[in-house]
């Protein structure tokens, strides 16, 4: 195959990178210098192409909604078994109890189906582990407890998968468990009532094929199944059937949140789900986006940026199910209290998290060069951990494990990983070795729990099951570009047109746009560590730029540098709402002098 010409002639940026068009293909004249006339749809159909997208689907990615990408939930296995199950608790009115991980996917499943139950009549408590004391996933003790306590059925959401120890303790304890998860599973699977996951090993195709999903737009199809259930059993003769479309919002800051890719299934949640969360009938929602600062219409970065890390401070450096609790209250006064309390430990959090981040980064440098970047300390807190692996795959470009290693020996590692580098198979098989004590995650991210005196080992299995994955994922370093444009034409008409070709996010990234020459009249740093560039461009044109987090980087000391030489930029396009007129504003990710 015959490589294109780099983008904007660009081989080695100063990060290294050489600017190639996303896709491998060429884009559109049209957008190549602006919208120059071009309408809406052939914009979509540039960004729908460069993204893999078959042509056929464009049409409903255009305006994707649950009628075109919704599968009838019977084609998972065990749904039917579950919908049937928990439709019998309903009518029986019998103790659900809605066992949650403690992250947004978790919180935000647990709340789908808590507020679902209300709407048809039944109720269902929560139970959310503490990240510290009891570990992800459930425990013998904890469902032991729930049967104890007068739980009749209970239903884990994002995970359970591995769950084998807690569940065989569930079974001998007559205890029924309904498992809805979107996590890696082995071919042996644990002893659960019903276990709705689309990455079982034997799932058929048409099935397996929804194994991007997140836990919570499964935990909302089987709000699908079960409604339908009820529906066929007569359960709605005289009461309201409820719309379950209401319910979306959530399904959509979980599945943000988690980094799902936004194709697909996914696709339409998210869209859809915006829709509903502008309404803002959810309070706890409401409050968070108020707290947030988000005064504007949602967008699926919001959820990522303003409200995902919030709902995640309870259970990283608080009471774990604070974000459930929010999601699911009625109470306008409780919603606020929650949310800022959720605020409040979120800037707790990014204080442990840069303690962290910075000692992980001294430690990180340090490494021998390898595969995988495994990185281990004493004391440092296990919720942050995973935010801090991601700062450390970012800076190496690798994939990366951090792990923290407590007073009793025990370390507990989160992972991050590079597209193409399946980091949960790779945990998963190093639990079949015995590497671990317990294990499990998806493609890009994975968390474990081992011994610290076998940390050694894990490394070095690591880098040899995945030398060949990274390898081929960093042998070429290549930023995908959309567009090259001059710089007039970043403007904000060219930004709203992007905007409606969204929502963007994992699996469907936001447009990157190249862009120059442009010269630095003003760089200074801003907030915690963000660089602020005013650029002046060849044609005249002027635009406001920054750099998130790179004051310290080389892409940072490049804009510092820069001087009087020009250079062009690849970044987003966003709109800057500061001040009393709106202004184009880039992102900047590289850049390369001409």
């Amino acid at each position: 195959m015959i490589e294109l010409p780099a983008v904007l002639g660009v081989q080695q940026s100063v990060l290294g990178n050489r600017w190639v068009w996303r896709g491998g293909r060429l884009p559109g004249d049209g957008l190549n210098g602006g919208l120059d006339g071009r309408g809406a749809d052939d914009l979509l159909h540039q960004l729908c192409h460069a993204r893999g997208a078959d042509p056929v689907d464009f049409a409903r990615l255009k305006a994707p909604t649950l009628r075109d990408w919704l599968p009838d939930p019977s084609r998972f296995l065990d749904m039917d078994v579950a919908a049937a199950r928990l439709a019998r608790a309903i009518t029986a009115q019998e103790n659900i109890v809605i066992f949650g991980d403690y992250d947004v996917d978790g919180a935000t499943s647990a709340a789908v189906l808590i507020r679902f139950l209300r709407l048809v009549g039944a109720h269902a408590g929560h139970y959310i582990p503490d990240r510290l004391l009891e570990g992800y996933g459930p425990s013998a003790p904890a469902l032991v407890a729930l049967k104890d306590a007068g739980a009749d059925l209970v239903i884990t959401v994002d995970c359970g998968t591995q769950g084998f120890e807690a569940l065989e303790a569930a079974r001998a304890a007559n205890l029924e468990v309904i498992v809805v998860d979107h996590h890696k599973a082995a071919t042996a699977l644990p002893p659960a009532l019903a276990l709705v996951n689309p990455n079982r090993l034997d799932e058929a195709p048409d099935a397996a094929a929804h194994g991007h999903l997140a836990a919570v737009g499964l935990a909302f199809l089987l709000a699908v199944a079960t409604q339908r259930t009820l529906r066929l059993q007569g359960w709605f003769s005289g009461r309201e059937e409820p719309k379950l479309t209401q319910l979306l919002d959530l399904v959509a800051l979980g599945t943000v949140a988690d980094v799902a890719p936004l194709t697909g299934l996914n696709r339409a949640f998210v869209a859809q789900g915006l829709k509903v969360m502008r309404q803002r009938h959810n309070r706890g929602l409401a409050a968070l986006l108020d707290v947030g600062g988000v005064t504007k219409p949602p967008v699926a970065r919001d959820l990522g940026f303003a409200l995902g890390p919030r709902v995640n401070a309870g259970g990283r450096v608080g009471a774990a199910d604070l974000g459930v609790r929010l999601l699911v209250t009625e109470d306008a006064h409780e919603a606020t209290a929650l949310a800022a309390e959720l605020d409040r430990l979120n800037q707790e959090r990014k204080a442990i998290e840069q303690a962290v981040t910075d000692e992980a980064m001294a430690i990180a440098r340090a490494l021998p060069e390898g595969p995988v970047a495994v990185v281990a300390g004493h004391g440092w807190h296990p919720g942050v951990i995973g935010i801090v692996a991601a700062r450390v795959k970012e800076r190496l470009h690798r994939p990366a494990l951090v792990i923290a290693i407590g007073e009793d020996g025990i370390a507990k590692g989160s992972g991050r990983s590079l597209a193409g580098v399946d980091l949960g198979a790779a945990i998963l098989a190093a639990k079949d070795h015995g590497l671990l004590l317990a294990g499990g995650g998806h493609a890009m991210a994975a968390g474990v729990t081992l011994h610290a005196d076998g940390i050694a080992a894990l490394t070095a299995f690591l880098g040899a099951h995945l030398a060949r994955e990274v390898g081929v994922a960093t042998a070429i370093r290549r930023l995908s570009i959309d567009a090259a444009l001059s710089p007039r034409a970043m403007d904000l008409a060219l930004h709203e047109a992007l905007e409606a070709a969204g929502p963007y996010g994992q699996g469907w990234p936001a447009p990157r746009l190249a862009s120059g020459p442009w010269r630095a009249v003003d760089t200074r740093i801003v907030g915690e560590n963000h660089v602020r560039v005013i650029l002046s461009g060849a044609d005249g044109g002027r635009l406001k730029a920054i750099a998130f987090r790179q004051a310290e980087t080389d892409l940072g000391a490049a804009l510092f540098g820069a001087g009087a030489r020009s250079f062009h930029i690849a970044g987003r396009l966003t709109r800057d709402d500061w001040g009393s007129q709106p202004q184009p504003q880039v992102e900047i990710e590289d850049l390369a002098f001409v």
